[in-house]
């Protein structure tokens, strides 16, 4: 997939395009931005500003130490607008390397999700009808949606019993969390953690880590030991929630990779 000519010009930015990995494979370095396509502009609209404004803040900061916490500064088109036909821009990060620690990972996380509790105060878009996969699978794991009947077969078993073991223990009050940090965090070359591609959500810190944690086990190649961590009371409840929404928002499902990592948190459920 390759931006178009209006996108570049839009964005002030040459034609010379840069393969970038992680996400989804799509995006691309165009002079100092990256480029992603597959922005929703009202999502965008209303989450850049945010960033943007956090991310001078952190940059700025008295007392800043070189290795604190960073935000890929999202960037607005010539226009104003922060999507032009679906492309979205944040600030090219030169020399970084991508955060695979999952304990360090996590520790980025709390950090991030504690910002962005004191910055954003109420999301709107939680309460519109959800669309797109991701959306409609994070409703489902909430309990807000039914299981859809068309599952695949290979898909059914592990989502009726991730849905069943549900209960209502609470799982902490809802603010602005990064859904998909698990290969979103890069390291500068000052050792500072860049947070990249916010995937905005508004539930839970805790659902926000347990989603974390079982990317780190099953993508990055995490200890699956820290699994042990949520096998009982609210970090349980969160980690069901965090499967169930990964394994019907993947494509394709891998239900035999999440049954795995899942172990110890299933262990005594019924088949």
């Amino acid at each position: 997939m390759r931006p178009s000519e209006h996108v570049l010009d839009m964005f002030a930015v040459p034609g010379d395009l840069e393969p970038l990995p992680g996400g989804q494979g799509d995006s691309v370095r165009a002079g100092d931005l990256v480029l992603s396509p597959g922005r929703d502009e009202a999502t965008q609209s209303r989450l850049n500003p945010h960033l943007a404004r956090l991310a001078a803040d952190l940059d700025t900061r008295r007392g800043r130490d070189r290795r604190d916490l960073r935000i890929a500064m999202p960037v607005p088109a010539r226009d104003g607008n922060w999507v032009v036909d679906g492309w979205g821009a944040t600030r090219y990060e030169p020399g970084t390397r991508r955060l695979t620690d999952l304990t360090a990972v996590r520790a980025v996380g709390a950090v991030l999700h504690a910002e962005l509790a004191r910055v954003v105060r109420s999301w709107p878009p939680a309460a519109q009808p959800p669309t797109g996969r991701w959306a409609v699978a994070e409703g489902i794991a909430f309990d807000e949606s039914d299981l859809p009947e068309g599952l695949a077969p290979d898909v059914r078993p592990l989502a009726e019993r991730l849905a069943a073991a549900r209960d209502d223990t609470p799982l902490g009050p809802c603010q602005l969390v990064h859904g998909d940090l698990a290969g979103n965090v890069l390291l500068d070359p000052d050792g500072a953690p860049v947070v990249i591609d916010v995937a905005p959500y508004w539930r839970p810190a805790l659902w926000a880590e347990a989603t974390c944690v079982l990317d780190g086990v099953t993508d990055l190649d995490a200890d699956p030991a820290v699994m042990t961590e949520w096998t009982k009371g609210a970090p349980r409840q969160a980690m069901l929630r965090a499967a169930l929404f990964r394994l019907l928002s993947d494509r394709p499902a891998h239900a035999p990779v999440l049954e795995s990592a899942l172990a110890p948190v299933l262990a005594g459920l019924g088949a």
